[in-house]
């Protein structure tokens, strides 16, 4: 039997594909675009060779898949290391099927022009609408490839209509007929109007879900395909379901838009982003959870206005703690588009792309709360962009950094790629076979009892770091629970009695409103925002925000992440034992994949550990809203201020907090030592049998 070179893993770099972008006509010669022609010749070279790497990976995948397919079946099934090795195979073919994406959050207001660098970026034209109609802020666009077919394909995901009944009925509940709809209200409100026109303000929510309403919507499902064969046609169909003034848009959860056969987007997923959450329940739950999945978050702004303006460093500031400690964010981009925009008859373009750059980072070193989540200094890059210009492929990159992006995406995505790892896991299993008709019983033992106490010894490191961890966060939230104690006063004092409403006059409305939500209230016109539950979790986490980074940092490289890293049975080894070289080629191909699984396990936990703060006194809180909801009369705000402060100070918020914590951390070292003990002496302990019908078929 042949084993395949490790030489086929090797891949040519993958860059952006040239979908969409030809030029019509002609340009005149000119001497001073001289310098971006080569450059654009040099792209187009780039490109050609992604196309030609792009294949050649897919044809190396489809050969392996192929051979192991064929090793799979002719494995006679009257053994156990049959069965092992079929295992094996089978969790292979089943990772490459289960490809994750890799996630990037693109944030910004209205008007920034998201949707432009989205087209830009894919080299779209005319894939997300653009331009002066409103956009509908509380949809979430996914963008991804379709490597299935050569279709441009949207998938609109609705909310469910229990869902859509809660949202009505919360909403109209807490109305009675004196009451007008204040700014708080408006988002829902236009909803109501999107679906129902006017008759909403007479009808009880039970009225308002008769089925007369929803006959043009297809709300029993949970999901509709539009299928297109251009990107502008593909937009003229879905663009009602994501922008205000169409029916539908209030009902959908999310829109996940594939354009055919885009490697760039191969494994990455670009996500259009509301910069809050929402009102709805479910949206709200996936917003939270795609930010806290991003592994990069783009910030995009106009150049005109990047450091001054509030938003981009308000969005930054709101969800730093999803995106950071609570998520697995490794890098954010400040992206300044518009840089056609800027009047060159006062200062060179490049010269006001530099200013804005240096801006934007110095207004960003002075954001602790969001570096506290990252503790490292190369997680922030700035940069300039016309999203026009570059698909007219008229600006040189120093002015128009698109291309740089596009690299950064290319990069993501080749990291991720499925095939080096399942090339890789091929030929660790292959290795095993072709080993296994040299394998001496004698031997083996002798490489099983000496893997086996290496194994103890790793282990017993990783344990040890994770001690370490544990105790040093144990002592940052003592610390902290005792200084919370006294912020939290502060923290509620400042929100309960704000300055410029001084009399309460307007915030009991407010309060009121804020503890029939559950402690959050928002209001777009007044800019007034108030989340009590994440201010009062804010006093415990900002305490251990730095340790907790240590511990965990996002990218994967230090703390915990670096002690599993460390574990290793094999290096010394195969020189030792010559004769089982293969055998052992195969467990150090296995010990990397259960490495990878494990730091992932750690990952998607360490989330679960940091945001447990706020879970639990979400919890904590809902009696004490609500009481404060039950007060009426004269004094009721006074009222509701006095239950929210005496709930907070005599339940004992952060102590438990404080304990939920302790113990998802303990459950965390368990699990994840569990994962790699168990996981490697399986891999260790390959079936001791006759192996050869085995060599003898293959």
């Amino acid at each position: 039997m042949k084993i395949i070179s490790s030489n086929i893993l090797a891949r040519p770099q993958v860059l952006p594909s040239t979908r969409g972008t030809n030029d019509k006509g002609k340009r005149k010669y000119d001497p001073q675009d001289e310098s971006s022609k080569r450059q654009s010749l040099t792209t187009k070279r780039q490109r050609f060779t992604t196309a030609q790497s792009s294949s050649q990976e897919q044809h190396i995948l489809c050969l392996v898949k192929d051979i192991m397919t064929a090793v799979h079946h002719k494995i006679p099934k009257e053994d156990k290391l049959s069965t092992f090795l079929k295992d094996k195979i089978d969790e292979k073919i089943k990772d490459l099927e289960n490809d994750k994406k890799e996630l990037v959050g693109v944030f910004g207001k209205t008007g920034a022009g998201k949707s432009s660098l989205i087209n830009a970026v894919t080299e779209e034209r005319n894939l997300l609408p653009s331009g002066s109609i409103c956009a509908c802020t509380s949809v979430m666009i996914k963008v991804e490839a379709n490597m299935q077919s050569e279709k441009y394909e949207a998938d609109i995901e609705f909310i469910t209509k229990e869902e859509w009944h809660d949202e009505v009925h919360t909403f109209l509940g807490q109305k009675t007929a004196q009451e007008e709809y204040d700014d708080n209200d408006r988002a829902i409100a236009e909803k109501l109007s999107a679906l129902y026109g006017d008759e909403w303000r007479n009808k009880s929510s039970e009225e308002l879900m008769d089925d007369k309403y929803f006959e043009e919507i297809e709300f029993l499902c949970s999901k509709k395909t539009l299928t297109c064969g251009s990107a502008k046609e593909l937009s003229e169909k879905y663009v009602r379901y994501t922008r205000n003034g169409g029916k539908n848009w209030p009902l959908v959860k999310c829109v996940t838009v594939r354009v055919p056969k885009n490697r760039l987007l191969q494994h990455v997923t670009l996500v259009d982003l509301p910069g809050t959450g929402d009102r709805n329940k479910s949206r709200d739950e996936m917003w939270k959870e795609v930010i806290g999945s991003c592994s990069i978050v783009w910030i995009v702004t106009d150049i005109n206005r990047a450091a001054s303006e509030k938003e981009p460093w308000e969005i930054l500031e709101r969800t730093c703690s999803l995106m950071g400690n609570g998520g697995q964010c490794q890098q954010i981009h400040f992206i300044c588009t518009k840089t056609d925009l800027i009047d060159k008859d006062e200062k060179p373009a490049a010269d006001v792309c530099a200013e804005s750059k240096e801006e934007v980072s110095k207004q960003f070193r002075k954001l602790t709360k969001v570096e506290r989540h990252f503790g490292r200094d190369d997680y922030f890059e700035v940069f300039t962009v016309s999203s026009k210009e570059f698909l007219k492929k008229n600006r040189p990159e120093q002015e128009n950094e698109i291309p740089k992006l596009q690299k950064f995406l290319q990069n993501l995505n080749d990291c991720h790629s499925e095939t080096k790892n399942y090339v890789s896991g091929a030929l660790g299993i292959l290795s095993l076979i072709q080993g296994a008709r040299s394998r001496e019983p004698g031997k083996k033992a002798d490489v099983c009892n000496e893997l086996e106490e290496k194994m103890r010894r790793e282990l017993e490191k990783v344990n040890r770091t994770m001690d370490e961890a544990h105790k040093a966060l144990e002592k940052c939230l003592s610390e902290g629970v005792e200084e919370s104690k006294t912020t939290s006063e502060s923290v509620l004092r400042s929100i309960l009695y704000p300055s410029n409403l001084a009399d309460g006059r307007g915030f009991h409305r407010i309060l009121k409103c804020a503890v029939e939500r559950n402690g959050s209230y928002k209001s777009e016109k007044t800019n007034i925002e108030i989340d009590l539950n994440k201010d009062i979790a804010s006093c415990l986490t900002d305490c251990i925000d730095d340790g907790f980074n240590k511990t965990f940092p996002n990218d994967g490289k230090r703390g915990v992440y670096r002690a599993i890293n460390a574990f290793s049975l094999v290096t010394e080894l195969n020189q030792k034992y010559k004769d089982v070289e293969l055998q052992l080629t195969f467990l150090k191909t296995e010990e990397e994949t259960i490495k990878t699984e494990t730091n992932k396990g750690v990952q998607r936990e360490k989330k679960k550990v940091y945001n447990s703060v706020k879970t639990t006194i979400d919890e904590i809180m809902k009696e004490c809203y609500e009481r404060a909801a039950e007060c009426s009369g004269p004094g009721t705000l006074q009222d509701m201020r006095d239950i929210i402060e005496a709930h907070v100070r005599d339940s004992n918020v952060f102590e438990r907090a404080k304990d939920v914590m302790l113990r998802k951390l303990r459950a965390l070292k368990v699990n994840s030592l569990k994962t790699l003990e168990e996981k490697m002496q399986r891999s260790i302990e390959m079936p001791p049998v006759s192996t050869q019908q085995v060599c003898r078929d293959l």
